[in-house]
């Protein structure tokens, strides 16, 4: 990583890592922990969910995590924005509330970046200097996934409904695992 830090600042760009996979294969986690260890910013893709008001206002509330209930294009012109070294304060998704909020600037020439809808939408990829995909056993997501819920107010019911929910997004994102750098398997 010094190598690159050494490129990145020689050159004045911004250098973007991305870490994609589906709901619960622990992308937060480990692109937080990646950030930690080489002083990369942190952007996660969460914070681009529409916020609960613009999912009931579009009829979407439902269908929370799948690709059209995130705002696809604040998110890429957001990277685009990075990658030009424009600063971005970046929004977080607060699973307290499960609503978007506000975050910090992000002014790295390192970025990680992570969702599950990076090597879906077409126009992600190009901004990414890499991207690697992280591939966990489907019962394994299952576990965590309903742990989640649970942890965050759902009752089991609603948890098994939101897994279900949940595994069908993971199918789509698992279906993109040919177009990452990288496969990393847990």
């Amino acid at each position: 990583m010094r190598r690159i830090r050494s490129v990145v600042t020689t050159l004045g760009f911004v250098y973007i890592i991305g870490i994609a996979g589906p709901p619960g294969s622990g992308k937060s986690t480990f692109a937080r922990r990646l950030a930690e260890l080489i002083g990369a910013g942190l952007a996660p893709m969460d914070g681009f969910h529409f916020t609960n008001s613009e999912l009931a206002r579009r009829n979407l509330d439902g269908s929370k995590g799948a690709p059209e209930t995130f705002d696809k294009a604040g998110y890429v012109a957001a990277l685009r924005d990075l990658r030009a070294g424009i600063p971005v304060s970046w929004p977080t998704y607060d699973r307290d509330v499960h609503e978007p909020v506000a975050g910090p600037p992000i002014t790295s020439d390192i970025v990680v970046t992570e969702g599950n809808y990076l090597l879906l939408w077409p126009a992600v990829k190009p901004l990414l200097d890499t991207c690697w995909f992280l591939a966990v056993p489907d019962d394994v997501i299952r576990e965590r996934l309903f742990a989640r819920h649970v942890q965050g107010g759902k009752s089991e019911n609603e948890a098994r409904r939101k897994v279900a929910q949940d595994l069908d997004n993971a199918c789509l994102v698992n279906g993109t695992i040919e177009r990452a750098d990288l496969v990393l398997r847990t």
